[in-house]
């Protein structure tokens, strides 16, 4: 009869890419789960990796054992959850991934409010603006800002996050005020260096037309709140999501341009992987934050 260490040993090499990193993720010796492996396909009597010296690839036999066994699972959890008294409260550990300033400014206060509510929860978090691979480095769910390019990875908004155009009184007062995006090229900008194209800014015009104009890059930066200091400073424009600079659009230190252009906006998003079953502490976590950002964001009030 196959054993269930054996089974878990062998979903988490197929998550993690290798035993390595699988043995890394179970907390135990490499060897032991080479062991597990090689019991495992010997029970079955087939090859579930095909090997080479750089990777493992799943088989035709081991992909489909593969979803077979991630089902079963699945259904073993979810039936341990019916049966357990709705009331028992969640404990264990959530290992999330947020992005640096949105994760310090807006989802610490609310990473401490689920955890006093549920004190027997461990949080690991990661502040950082890289993205992350999730199902690599072990994590339960990841925090990403960004129009989601297609993936394997299941997504549920969060929140809308608008990108205002802004610049400083100081700024607009000696250099002027753009009036179209195209006069952007005559502007210093102040960049977002993690970006895929830092100086592309996308806009609508007013017949609804998206047009993408190349800025003219003069400050590049990897940290929105250094970005946001540049530009109350006068340095230049910046396009910055409203999430960091609500405060300072609200007290007059920047004022947004471009108005009747409509900026590209993003959203907040929780991923985690498809092949990781959802445990019931991060369903709660991911069900308290969804209500926690429900409606308009409180980022957003500035920019009536």
């Amino acid at each position: 009869m196959l054993k269930t260490e054996e089974i878990q040993a062998f979903i988490q090499i197929v998550n993690s890419g290798t035993i390595t990193a699988a043995a890394g993720q179970l907390q135990l010796a490499k060897s032991a789960v080479s062991r597990r492996l090689s019991e495992l396909e010997e029970q079955l009597g087939v090859e579930l990796f095909h090997r080479t010296t750089r990777k493992l690839s799943l088989t035709d036999s081991g992909r489909a054992f593969y979803e077979r066994c991630v089902q079963i699972l699945d259904d073993l959890t979810e039936a341990e959850h019916s049966v357990s008294e709705s009331h028992r409260e969640i404990r264990g550990k959530i290992k999330i991934a947020v992005p640096l300033t949105f994760g310090v400014m807006h989802l610490g206060p609310a990473i401490i409010d689920f955890q006093r509510q549920h004190p027997d929860i461990h949080f690991d978090i990661d502040f950082n603006d890289r993205e992350v691979d999730l199902i690599q480095e072990g994590f339960d769910v990841g925090i990403r800002i960004a129009n989601l390019k297609d993936s394997s990875l299941i997504a549920r908004k969060l929140a809308e996050i608008s990108l205002p155009v802004c610049a400083s009184p100081a700024y607009l007062l000696e250099h002027g005020e753009p009036q179209t995006p195209d006069d952007l090229q005559e502007h210093a900008c102040i960049t977002y260096s993690y970006l895929e194209h830092p100086d592309l800014w996308s806009f609508h015009d007013k017949a609804g037309k998206q047009v993408s104009v190349k800025v003219n890059n003069s400050m590049s930066a990897n940290n929105g709140l250094f970005m946001l200091d540049a530009a109350t400073a006068g340095l230049g424009v910046i396009r910055h999501p409203a999430f960091i600079a609500y405060e300072e659009i609200a007290a007059g230190k920047l004022v947004p341009i471009l108005q009747e252009y409509a900026a590209e906006s993003v959203n907040a998003y929780a991923i985690y992987p498809p092949t990781r079953h959802l445990s019931q502490r991060v369903r709660q976590f991911v069900d308290f934050l969804a209500e926690r950002f429900s409606g308009k964001p409180y980022w957003e009030e500035c920019l009536k």
